[in-house]
């Protein structure tokens, strides 16, 4: 967009700004549309209407300083520095587990360094990517700054190619990924992919029990389940491991199943058609190799036999030849381990083939680096989880993908660096 490019940040940012009053004129039919399409509970349709706000402020105000010239040091007769140009359309490719959330992380950095942005949703969440276009519309973006796409994957894999595409950003499943890698791969651009996760937690026996036993289980069934970063794992000292499963079955059982639009429901249906049965055999599979389901274990409906759920599940005695503990749920079950050290913590958390997030819970933060250092993980959490500070790189290691979203690293996607070497004209 070549009006864009040569607008200034102050202009980029007031946009930006002008975006978010736009958008919250909107946000309750946003809110509804969010639940209505992939089901979780109004109140946190809100929430993450609410993130993304505190995410738009902290990308502009990471802005000036990700985007500004770098000037290197002075050598007679020269000037020289290092610019940052907009790479031209950026393709985002947004999921429908946190469709504003996940979306947002791409689209703020593309306007703020000069881009225009194609935003294509999952299919379950079409409406998302409306409401973006409509919300820049409605701030006064020129026309075609930001556009809502609707396609196959096909189609994609057809626009990808385009020379105007400069960069394409995804988020989605690992096979899905790979393809959009292997397409990326016949031009030389860049892509940023943020893929599946197993995300694990370990309560060390110094641990506040009750302040870990309330953290990870929100961060196990917060969406049902369904978050790239949700603990999908649990590894707990032996000293601390009955009094764990003791505290964790009364808050899973609290789960309120229901209509996601009821202010009561806590825990809303499966978005995926096929995740009851991928649960189940996973419970299953466990249980046949000697785990224990302490609560939850079934597909179900709610009390008005309406909705695709599953019990919230808390599964024990777990070890790492059940899938259940290997391979990403995608839903509110929980693997929980004993474990006897530090040492063996740390190997099981790294025997993955995912690394985006881990957490520690501990009151020692000697020990939470030691971990930092050894585990295998796009970041490490200290006495919480599934989380994203804007201002921290969000990265992941081995299938869990490649690139960098936030923090003012999150900036390099959308740009693409340019040498001045002026040689001066001498003074007389």
């Amino acid at each position: 967009h070549l009006e864009w490019k040569h607008t200034t940040l102050k202009q980029r940012i007031e946009l930006c700004q002008r975006f978010m009053k736009a958008f919250e004129n909107d946000k309750d039919k946003i809110a509804k549309d969010i639940t209505g399409q992939m089901g979780k509970p109004l109140s946190q349709s809100h929430n993450e209407i609410n993130g993304m706000y505190q995410r738009t402020q902290a990308l502009i105000e990471l802005a000036p300083s990700a985007l500004e010239d770098e000037i290197l040091p002075e050598k007679t007769g020269f000037h020289r520095r290092i610019v940052k140009d907009p790479v031209g359309v950026v393709l985002c490719l947004a999921p429908w587990n946190y469709p504003l959330l996940t979306a947002i992380n791409t689209i703020i950095p593309a306007i703020l360094a000069g881009n225009s942005v194609v935003v294509k949703h999952s299919p379950r969440t079409p409406l998302c990517a409306e409401a973006f276009e409509k919300a820049f519309r409605d701030a006064g973006a020129p026309s075609g700054l930001v556009t809502a796409l609707h396609s196959s994957h096909e189609t994609v894999h057809e626009i990808i190619p385009h020379p105007k595409v400069g960069f394409v950003a995804f988020t989605g499943s690992v096979s899905g990924g790979r393809n959009v890698y292997q397409t990326v791969a016949k031009r030389f651009i860049d892509v940023t992919l943020e893929l599946g996760g197993k995300d694990p937690a370990y309560i060390a026996p110094d641990a506040d029990l009750d302040s870990a036993v309330d953290t990870v289980i929100d961060g196990a069934f917060y969406n049902a389940g369904q978050s790239c970063c949700g603990i999908e794992r649990i590894y707990v000292h032996q000293t601390l491991y009955q009094p764990f499963l003791d505290r964790a079955i009364p808050l899973i059982r609290a789960y309120r199943l229901g209509d996601p639009l009821e202010a009561s429901t806590t825990l809303g249906p499966m978005a995926q058609a096929m995740a009851q049965q991928f649960l189940l055999f996973q419970v299953l599979e466990a249980t046949q190799r000697g785990a224990k389901v302490l609560c939850g274990g079934q597909p179900c409906t709610d009390s008005r036999g309406l909705g695709r759920f599953f019990e919230p599940t808390l599964v024990s005695d777990c070890t790492h030849d059940m899938t259940i503990m290997k391979e990403e749920s995608f839903g509110p079950v929980v693997g929980v381990m004993p474990v006897s050290s530090d040492e063996q913590a740390i190997e099981l958390m790294n025997d993955s083939a995912y690394g985006l997030t881990a957490a520690v819970f501990t009151k020692d933060e000697d020990r939470a680096v030691r971990f930092s250092k050894a585990l295998q993980t796009g970041t490490v959490f200290m006495n919480r989880c599934d989380y994203l500070d804007p201002e921290l790189p969000w990265v992941g290691v081995k299938d869990t993908g490649k690139g960098v979203s936030l923090s003012k690293h999150g900036f390099r996607g959308v740009t693409k660096l340019k040498g001045l070497h002026f040689r001066l004209p001498t003074k007389n």
